[in-house]
Parts: structure tokens; sequence; C-alpha cells
């Protein structure tokens, strides 16, 4: 597909998934884009082509949009969201699922609004996200400033990016949900009892630079949790073979098993994430940010749960060592006042390198990693002892990373 996904729509390209349905590995998209420039240096020669007639011709029907609206009670309690009423308010931002609400709603006879169904190139229907720019960001409250304004509405409003693979949850009582915090309430509301035929030891899939609260969860519901690298590609053979039964990274992209533990999708799928949402209401009566305030009194100690990403400068040459840690590079032993725990350079799930490293105290941890298009490195954090303690943990993560890459 051709999409900007929640980049600006000047930022536009080619999104390519291999057959097993999930995003391509490096190796694939190196491959695609090296045969791509080399094909554009030749003036595409060596490109064929033929009439659109055709190839029309050649190729078969599919109805995609017919066969996912009707497939989705496989996934979800729809029943219980068009039993309790939930009224819905769902924006496309312009993008892929413009059509899909539309239908969803018919379908399954939910009241349900498309609250913007204009697809325009211009995208004048947009907000502004937070440096003036056109992003379709549906974690952004700036790209969603029309939605949340919109929020009382509704029981619960969403979003979802250009190609609809992320979802943003925007609730009267808390407004736009920070994506962290939804996925810890999607675990708990799927683990904790929605899906009792999902197989007992499915696991829960998280990035190792999601909230730490989605470990407390796993905890609580006594379920087996598996921190992998950045990037949704390491969930795809679990979600597979059912050995994982939600994946989720800090992004706001996710997937999860039917309801029967069958194999759903394998790549993000932010229309039934943001379709969950109205089932929790439905099923719990309570609103998903009403929810993890829940959580944060039983699993986070009533504190304020603090997480950021900044980033700091780095040259090319910086960025190379830092994705070469090892453990072995980090002297510090402390960070923002508490002992470390671990360090890690290799996920504790399938032990993939991170291509950077993680640090972890009793209640904080950060995360540094090298960006791939600019020179800098990201930095992750997270506090349980409220924003002033974050802010300490990202001034001794950059000491920390620093520190590392002098040697």
């Amino acid at each position: 597909m051709v999409t900007p996904s929640h980049n600006p729509p000047r930022d536009g390209g080619f999104k390519y998934n291999p057959p097993h349905g999930g995003p391509a590995d490096t190796d694939a998209t190196g491959w695609i884009a090296d045969r791509a420039n080399a094909l554009l240096r030749a003036g595409l020669d060596g490109v064929r082509r033929v009439p659109f007639a055709r190839a029309r011709g050649s190729a078969g029907s599919y109805d995609f949009l017919g066969e996912y609206v009707r497939a989705l009670p496989r996934v979800l309690d729809l029943d219980a969201v068009r039993e309790a009423g939930v009224r819905i308010g769902a924006d496309p931002l312009g993008g892929a699922a413009v059509d899909y609400w539309g239908a969803i709603a018919e379908e399954h006879r939910l009241d349900l609004t498309v609250v913007n169904p204009l697809v325009d190139p211009t995208w004048r229907f947009m907000t502004l996200d937070w440096d003036g720019k056109i992003r379709m960001d549906c974690s952004s409250a700036d790209a969603m400033a029309s939605l949340i304004a919109a929020r009382d509405r509704y029981d619960i409003a969403t979003g979802n990016d250009a190609d609809a693979d992320r979802h943003g949850i925007v609730t009267p009582d808390g407004g736009l949900m920070n994506p962290n915090h939804y996925l810890a309430v999607a675990i708990d509301h799927l683990f904790g009892g929605a899906r009792p035929d999902w197989p007992q030891d499915a696991a829960i899939g998280k990035t190792l630079v999601s909230s730490s609260m989605i470990d407390r969860v796993a905890t609580s519901l006594g379920r087996r949790l598996v921190e992998v690298p950045v990037g949704f590609k390491w969930f795809v053979p679990g979600l597979l073979d059912g050995s994982v039964a939600f994946g989720g990274e800090e992004s706001a992209g996710a997937s999860f098993l039917c309801r029967d533990g069958s194999t759903w999708s394998t790549d993000k799928d932010g229309i039934i994430l943001a379709l969950l949402g109205s089932e929790i209401i439905a099923r719990t009566g309570r609103t998903p940010s009403q929810r993890y305030a829940e959580l944060v009194e039983q699993l986070g100690g009533g504190a304020e749960i603090a997480y950021a990403r900044i980033d700091a400068p780095a040259d090319r040459e910086a960025k190379a060592r830092l994705k070469a840690l090892s453990p072995s590079d980090v002297s510090a032993d402390a960070v923002a006042g508490e002992p470390i725990t671990a360090v890690l350079t290799e996920a504790p799930g399938n032990g993939a390198a991170v291509g950077g490293l993680k640090v972890t105290t009793e209640n904080a941890w950060f995360a540094a990693r090298p960006s791939g298009t600019e020179d800098v490195y990201k930095i992750y954090a997270e506090s349980f002892r409220g924003p002033e303690h974050l802010a300490q943990v990202q001034a001794d993560a950059q000491e920390v990373v620093d520190a590392a890459l002098k040697g």
C-alpha cells in the first residue's frame, strides 16, 4: 500500500507486508529500497508495463471491506456494545478507515457516528500538530484536537491514522488517553475474564519501551509476559500460532486473537483496538480511562505514573556505538537515587538485540535507542514516582548513555 501512516502527507511511502501478513523485516525492506533506487537511477529502464485493462482482467476480486466488517464479531463482543447503546464517535482522520466505520455502524447496528467522513488531498480538515505540520497522529492531542473538543457528545470517541493500524482513545472524563495507559487497560480486560476461550498459557506481548504498568497487570493476572525489541514484527509468530494472545507497542499499535483463540491479524489493527474501548464500557460500565485510574491505585501505589520520550544529540558514529553497547559498558550503579536492578541490551522475551540499552530500577526505567533518520538518540523513560522523579531519570539516563559512549 501507499500511505504516510501517522506522518505528514509529504512523507508518504510504500508499505510492504510479506505472505505472513505482518510487517516486513529489514532484510525485505532493504532489498526493496535498494532495487527501487537502482531502477530510479536507471530512469526506470527494465520496468515492464502492461495496459490497465489487461492487468485488471488478470486479477481477481475480493471484498476486503465486507469480509472484514462481517468478521468483526469473531474478535469483539459487538452484541454487548449494541445492547448497551454505547455512543461512539469515530474519526478516520481522512484515511483508509473512512468507509469502514460507516459500514461497521450499519452492519452491526451500532450507535456510531463517523465524525469526519471527509477525504481531501489538502488535508484541510486536520488540526496542526505540535510543530505546525499536518500529521494524522491519533496519539497527538494537537492532531486530535477536534475530536477531543467533541468528547462530551459520545461515550467514547476514537481516531485512526491514515492506514488505520494505530488507534487513539478519547473519553469524556479523561480526554485523549496515553497509548500506554490504554494498552494496560485493554490487556487487563481481555485477560481478566473477557476471553475465557483463550489458551491459559497464551502470553502478553509488549515492546521493551512500553509502560511497566503492563508488567504489573500481567503479574496480577498470573500471565506470562514476552518483552521484545521495538517493532511489531516480533509478535507475528506468536499471533500466528496462538502462543501470544495480545501484542502491543508503545506507539498505539496492537492486535489480539479472535474470541475463540484463533488468529485475527498479524499486523496492527487500529479498528479493533478502537472498538474494544466500546466493549470495555459495555461489559464493565466504566470508561477505559476510569479503569486505568483504578489500575494506578491497585498496582501503581496511587502515585502519578509519568512516561515520556526525549531526544539527545548523537552523530552517526555515536549512534553506531550505542547500537553496539553491552551491559559491561554501563559503569553507573544507580539512576535517580535508586540502585540499578538490570542493564539489558537483549530483549528478555526472545533474546534479540534491542539496538541500544534498557536500564531498570525498582520504580523506574529508561531505554536509549539511536534514531534511524536523525542525528539523535531517543530516550524513553518511565517513573512510578511521578513527573519530578521522571525528570531526574531522564537527566541521569543521558549521563549514563554519554558516559558509556565515551567508554
